[in-house]
């Protein structure tokens, strides 16, 4: 992955950004992102163990030839006093001793190689274990920031969502669509008191005196109903008292 992000940054930064623009989904590329990465980091942690473990391999064989210079040391500070003490011929112990001390000096310069070594590899190991503290540090940023990007991300397609809908409302006639609406009903009144001119029109002549004299015709009567029921009771009620 990271491997991937350098090529697409050769091509330059304003392809790159073109690029970048065209990832359907910024979160999983971040989060593929973070799992290379702990995978570096993975990597680097074995490399520091194993350079830790040839470092101290190589401690280890330092102590060892030192041990072994001291001994053959040892040995010939024994051989010429064996010889001085007349245990051993002079010139015998004198040929010993000098194997020994020979001994002794590769032993010193086994230790000498070893000592660079040693070195060599703490530094090389300290580098690997700061190079890994910094990508730690990094991975241990970009998840505590993961959260609040998945937020952001989640706001802005809804946001982005909004306003292209607000943008586009003519484009996708919804404008027209209410307008049109409008008008359909604007038609269907119109329709509706047309009919109804019609219906009128259609009545015949009687219908339509009958309605011009709708009012006046009923009233008279019920008037005079009114006043021969009125009659009638006080009539009756004068029989009443009469008898």
């Amino acid at each position: 992955m990271l491997n991937w992000f350098k090529r697409l940054f050769k091509i330059g930064e304003a392809e790159a950004h073109a690029a970048l623009d065209k990832l359907e989904n910024p979160i999983n590329m971040i989060e593929q992102g973070l799992r290379d990465l702990r995978e570096d980091l993975n990597k680097g942690l074995k490399s520091l163990a194993e350079v830790k473990a040839l470092a101290i391999k190589a401690e280890n064989d330092q102590k060892e030839k030192n041990k072994i210079a001291l001994e053959y040391e040892h040995k010939a500070v024994l051989l010429l006093q064996k010889a001085q003490t007349g245990g051993l011929d002079p010139s015998e112990g004198d040929r010993l001793a000098s194997e020994a001390l020979m001994k002794r000096h590769s032993a010193i310069s086994q230790i000498e190689t070893l000592s660079s070594t040693v070195k060599q590899y703490n530094d090389m190991a300290s580098k690997i274990e700061s190079n890994n503290k910094l990508l730690k540090s990094k991975i241990d940023g970009w998840e505590g920031e993961l959260d609040t990007l998945k937020a952001r991300v989640k706001v802005a397609k809804s946001t982005k969502d909004f306003n292209q809908k607000l943008a586009g409302l003519d484009a996708n006639n919804t404008l027209r669509m209410l307008e049109k609406m409008k008008d359909k009903i604007n038609q269907e009144e119109a329709l509706a008191q047309s009919y109804g001119a019609i219906a009128d029109n259609n009545k015949s002549v009687d219908d339509q005196i009958n309605k011009a004299l709708e009012g006046s015709l009923t009233h008279p009567l019920i008037a005079d109903s009114l006043a021969h029921l009125k009659a009638k009771i006080a009539l009756d009620s004068t029989k009443k008292l009469e008898n």
